[in-house]
């Protein structure tokens, strides 16, 4: 009975390093061939292939991904100064005509997919909507008729999609000259990052912004180990403690933490009819991505921002993902966050209850079509 122990046991322990492993070698392979975010994409791709083909030797600790966004967090608060967020409350009704027609895209977008694909709308709008991929899962796991299988394939493709298709726009030819000038400054400042000046107010932070993650996961606080580590960095050096930037291994280590959590979000082994869902996946997400660019467009007729800064402002994909690869090429950080907190909260607060309303009503109109149906059948 006890001689399966001792060989079930260090499978067990041994999918977290098995994990880690194929993420470095990812990273380590980007990296030499000089692709863009190395240290994000590859892990990411190379967990999604090694768990694709032995699905039961990897496994990631949420609580290591927690770690990476906190790290994420604390450089984005550092960039939200006093004229960073009087700048950005200067957009603040821009932020909201944009977030306002990207949802209006999404909702137009998910009556074509559901058209096409013959799904629910519910369905088709829950896996179109850009917010937070656990809360859209939560509300669509609260909402009757809703396929949540559907609901979470279209979620991580289009995350996927835009985490890999963002970073090779922007360092297409189309960016590829704002691009690469950004670059240089986003490397020259990580190469003056002193280690000897992390000390002694990063202690200092380290501990509130882990304290402010875990008080934000407590009361549920939209993105918690993100936003909450964030707004604690900028309130502490609105206060006067200066906070020194990190040197470049602190960000390679957190965008492998974050990309190898991704790569194993995406489980294509147990999905059903694989090639029609996943068709249907990449054609919203390719159509939200559509919408972001021109956006993104329109977004810098509005404001003096360069088209990289505004497509990584728009883009319908994790902040987190999207403020990595604004500090990697130097976009404007503080106008990349703002828009994307502002659609962060936006869409936790005010979007459940337009689905709900969205739903009563539809619950209105089909049981009085019904109603309708019986009494002339009578």
């Amino acid at each position: 009975m006890n001689a399966g122990m001792p060989f079930s046991a260090p499978r067990r322990w041994t999918r977290g390093p098995i994990a880690l492993a194929t993420a470095l070698a990812g990273g380590f392979i980007m990296y030499i061939l000089h692709l863009p975010l190395p240290w994000l994409l590859g892990p990411m791709l190379g967990v999604l292939i090694g768990s694709s083909i032995w699905p039961r030797s990897y496994y990631w600790p949420g609580s290591v991904r927690n770690a990476g966004m906190i790290v994420v967090g604390y450089t984005i608060g550092l960039s939200l100064t006093g004229a960073a967020l009087r700048e950005m409350g200067g957009q603040l009704p821009t932020m909201m005509l944009m977030t306002a027609l990207l949802l209006l895209l999404c909702a137009g977008l998910a009556a074509a997919v559901a058209k096409l694909s013959g799904i629910s709308y519910l369905t088709a709008l829950m896996g179109s909507i850009p917010g937070g991929l656990t809360q859209v899962l939560a509300l669509a796991e609260e909402t009757k008729g809703v396929n949540l299988t559907v609901v979470t394939i279209i979620q991580v493709v289009r995350l996927m999609l835009i985490v890999v298709c963002i970073p090779l726009l922007i360092f297409s030819p189309i960016f590829g000259f704002h691009a690469s000038a950004a670059s240089d400054a986003a490397n020259m400042a990580a190469a003056h990052a002193d280690w000897s000046g992390l000390w002694p107010n990063l202690p200092v932070y380290a501990a509130v912004c882990i304290a402010c993650a875990l008080l934000g996961h407590k009361i549920r606080f939209p993105t918690a180990f993100l936003l909450a580590p964030a707004l604690g960095a900028a309130l502490l050096q609105g206060a006067g403690v200066t906070g020194p930037a990190l040197p470049s291994p602190f960000i390679d280590a957190a965008q492998l933490t974050i990309g190898a959590y991704v790569g194993l979000l995406l489980k294509p082994g147990g999905l059903e009819r694989k090639l029609r869902t996943v068709s249907l996946a990449v054609m919203s997400g390719i159509g939200l991505l559509a919408c972001a660019i021109g956006l993104s467009l329109l977004l810098t007729k509005l404001h003096p921002l360069s088209l990289p800064t505004a497509l990584l402002s728009l883009a319908p994909g994790g902040m987190d993902q999207m403020g990595i690869v604004a500090h990697e090429i130097g976009a404007d950080l503080p106008s990349v966050a703002g828009y994307q907190l502002f659609r962060t909260f936006f869409i936790f607060f005010a979007v459940p209850p337009l689905l709900k309303a969205i739903i009563r009503l539809a619950s209105r109109r089909r049981d009085g079509a019904g109603a309708h149906s019986s009494d002339r059948q009578t």
